[in-house]
C-alpha cells in the first residue's frame, strides 16, 4: 500500500514542500512507496516554490480512508485535518507545533516534535548520513520551507539549527538567500487574485481562547499597504467566514515582512479586547500596530487572552 503523506490545511510553502520531501524519503531511502498529498490549494509563494525547483504540485485529496496508511508533517492539530484522520492508519507525525491532542493512532507510532522554525529542518536531521542522496529539486524545496517558515531568518521561531541548514542547502544549490528570499516573499505578497475570504482562510488555523472559537489568520507580506487597503472590505468579510466555518470570530494579523510588525484589524470589542489584554496594545480605531510580532506559533497563539 502506498503510504500517502499530508500537510495541513491551507497550505503554505513548509505544508507543500515537506509532505514531497518526506515522500521523496520514504519511498528511495527507505523503500517504502509514498505519495504527497494536499488538502487544499497552496499559496502563491508555494506555487512558486514547485515552479522554480520543476516539481509537481501534488494531488488535492479531501479527506482520507478508513485503513489508509497515512504520514502527518507539519501538524498534529485534528482541526487541520481531514475528517477522518482517526479511522486512517497513522504511522508516524513530524512536525514543530505545540501539542494539541485529538489525534488517534491504531497503535505505537514515531512522533517527532521539535522546537524549531521547520518541519523541513527535523527531516534533513532524520535523515541523517542519507540526507547526502537528495537530489537537486528536494534541497530546494528544503531550502524553500525553512526560508519561509523563518522569514528568512527574521522570526523568533528560527533556531541556529535552521540557519545553518539553510546555509548549507544554499551553498549547495549556488544559491544567493537574500535573493531567493526576495523572489519568494514577492510570489507571497501578490495576493490581487484573491477574494477577501479567500485571504481570510489562506493562512489560518482554528484555536479556542477563554471559550470563543477563533479562526487566526496570518498573511506575510512585503506590501502591507495591498492588504491594508482593503480593510473595510475584509472586516465585512469576517463575518461571512466565521458563520461559515463555525467560529465565532476571525483575527487577521497582516505581518509585514520587512519592518517586523504585524497590523490586527480591529472590527469589534471582542478583538479590541483581544488586542489589549494580549499584547497590552492601545486600541484606537479599527487597527492596531503590533512592533516585533511576527510568528503566530511564538508570539500570538501563546499571548492570546482575554
Amino acid at each position: 500500500m502506498t503510504i500517502t503523506v499530508i500537510g495541513h490545511k491551507a497550505p503554505d510553502t513548509d505544508s507543500t514542500g515537506s509532505p514531497l520531501i518526506w515522500a521523496w524519503f520514504l519511498s528511495e531511502m527507505r523503500n517504502m512507496p509514498a505519495e504527497a498529498k494536499l488538502l487544499g490549494e497552496p499559496n502563491t509563494e508555494a506555487k512558486f516554490v514547485l515552479r522554480r525547483w520543476g516539481v509537481a504540485q501534488p494531488g488535492i485529496i479531501a479527506d482520507v480512508g478508513a485503513g489508509d496508511d497515512v504520514v502527518v508533517v507539519d501538524t498534529n492539530n485534528i482541526a487541520e485535518l481531514p475528517a477522518h484522520i482517526n479511522d486512517a492508519n497513522v504511522i508516524e507525525i513530524i512536525d514543530h507545533h505545540l501539542l494539541q491532542g485529538g489525534l488517534k493512532t491504531k497503535g505505537p507510532i514515531n512522533i517527532t516534535v521539535r522546537p524549531v522554525a521547520c518541519t523541513a529542518t527535523i527531516m534533513h536531521d532524520l535523515m541523517g548520513d542519507q540526507a547526502a542522496a537528495m537530489p537537486e529539486a528536494i534541497k530546494g524545496l528544503m531550502l524553500s520551507c525553512i526560508l519561509s517558515d523563518t522569514l528568512e531568518f527574521r522570526s523568533p521561531t528560527t533556531t541556529v539549527t535552521d540557519r545553518a541548514l539553510a546555509m548549507k542547502l544554499a551553498d549547495d544549490l549556488g544559491i544567493v538567500i537574500a535573493d531567493y528570499a526576495a523572489e519568494m516573499f514577492a510570489a507571497k505578497s501578490d495576493v490581487s487574485a484573491f477574494s477577501d475570504a479567500e485571504l481570510l482562510r489562506m493562512d489560518s488555523k482554528e484555536y479556542e481562547v477563554a471559550g470563543h472559537k477563533l479562526r487566526i489568520s496570518v498573511l506575510e507580506t512585503t506590501a502591507p499597504s495591498v492588504v491594508l487597503d482593503r480593510k473595510a472590505s475584509l472586516m465585512e468579510s469576517m463575518k461571512t467566514v466565521a458563520a461559515e466555518d463555525g467560529v465565532e470570530q476571525v483575527l487577521l494579523f497582516v505581518v509585514d515582512i520587512l519592518n517586523e510588525e504585524a497590523t490586527l484589524l480591529v472590527p469589534n470589542d471582542l478583538v479590541r479586547q483581544l488586542a489589549e489584554a494580549s499584547f497590552g496594545a492601545t486600541v484606537e480605531g479599527d487597527a492596531v500596530v503590533l512592533p516585533g510580532v511576527m510568528s503566530r506559533k511564538k508570539q500570538i497563539i501563546p499571548a492570546l487572552k482575554l
